[in-house]
């Protein structure tokens, strides 16, 4: 049977036989829950058998209404997999699933109280009670606006995609910003917002994509790693939680339609927000072809930061795929961990 052959029966084997098609393994890097608290727990992934190489733990913050397996996705193609490979003490931050008690979760709870507790344990692993702070997406803002109130545990801030100027011209922020768009009344009737409503919203960046997956899908059948990986990452991207009600309002209001971070109006348990606080070391990463954080949203903070050492990290591809991709396991991921690497003082 020649190549081509071989390759058009796996395809028409694949296609037909995807109903019954297991589902992909996620999130199975080894790990044990080292803290909880309401809906929200503290995920310490295991250490390798020859030990820790570096001193620092690292934290991940994923956002907060996506699954935080995306960061450790599927055996081979797991950014846990590789931190920990390569000698890292790592913690992730799992937001549970909130229910109808948690409308009242506010931005002070999250990205104060919350991230806060998950660094104070955490940085008991540490030697010099710091730890390496990393938030992804909104994930990332929440860091940012927990690293310029308290910075007493955060030994160096990593942004990935992460929003902080908000008049971009991208279709999220237009949307926020249409006066049809009454986030008041929507908090008030739903109490938490679902996420169907939030997952159309980005489903509008991109409205051919369904039919561009299914095209995509069909002429890449023939490869099961490639399907593996697809469903995995679909299982993700179907899996979202709905945003705490108040926590929503204070997100729209105070960033989205009031640049908060930008304009310094944005207050955390009472103290202002403001990025000039931050002095750690700093590495923020931008993907020139994000439809959903643009470049224009998360450059700023470079500029904004009094941080001296500092760097931005520019690359091409998009939101999901540039950060899980296995081109970004042997890349990007090295990059990162080699920079906090070079950053792990005693």
């Amino acid at each position: 049977m020649s190549a081509d052959a071989d390759k058009e029966r796996r395809r028409w084997r694949n296609l037909l036989g995807m109903p019954a098609r297991p589902r992909p393994v996620v999130g199975a890097t080894p790990a044990d829950v080292v803290h909880r608290e309401n809906k929200w727990s503290l995920l310490r992934y295991r250490a390798r058998p020859e030990g820790l190489a570096h001193a620092t733990p690292v934290l991940l913050v994923p956002s907060l209404i996506n699954r935080h397996y995306v960061l450790d996705l599927q055996p081979g193609k797991s950014i846990a997999e590789v931190l920990v490979a390569r000698g890292h003490d790592v913690f992730i931050i799992d937001w549970g699933t909130p229910g109808p008690e948690d409308r009242f979760v506010d931005f002070d709870t999250v990205a104060d109280r919350s991230i806060g507790r998950a660094l104070r344990v955490a940085a008991q692993h540490s030697r010099r009670g710091k730890v390496h702070l990393l938030g992804y997406c909104l994930g990332g803002t929440l860091t940012v606006v927990h690293a310029a109130v308290r910075p007493e545990r955060v030994a160096s801030l990593t942004t990935l995609a992460a929003p902080v100027a908000f008049t971009d011209d991208g279709l999220l922020a237009t949307w926020t910003r249409l006066p049809q768009f009454d986030v008041g009344a929507l908090v008030d009737a739903l109490g938490n917002v679902p996420w169907q409503i939030m997952q159309s919203a980005f489903q509008m960046l991109r409205p051919t994509l369904p039919l561009s997956k299914a095209a995509h899908v069909i002429d890449r059948a023939w490869d099961d790693e490639f399907l593996d990986g697809f469903f995995a990452l679909e299982t993700w991207g179907n899996d979202n939680v709905s945003f705490p009600g108040e926590a929503y309002r204070q997100y729209i209001e105070g960033l989205y339609r009031a640049d908060g971070l930008v304009r310094e109006t944005f207050a955390l348990s009472g103290h202002p927000v403001r990025m000039g606080n931050i002095a750690c070391p700093l590495l923020a990463v931008t993907f020139a072809h994000d439809t959903i954080v643009p470049e224009a949203s998360a450059a700023p903070l470079l500029e904004r930061v009094s941080s001296v050492d500092k760097e931005r990290l520019h690359l091409p591809g998009g939101h999901v795929g540039a950060v899980v991709s296995r081109k970004a396991l042997a890349t990007l991921w090295p990059k990162i961990s080699a920079w906090w690497a070079a950053r792990d003082a005693d």
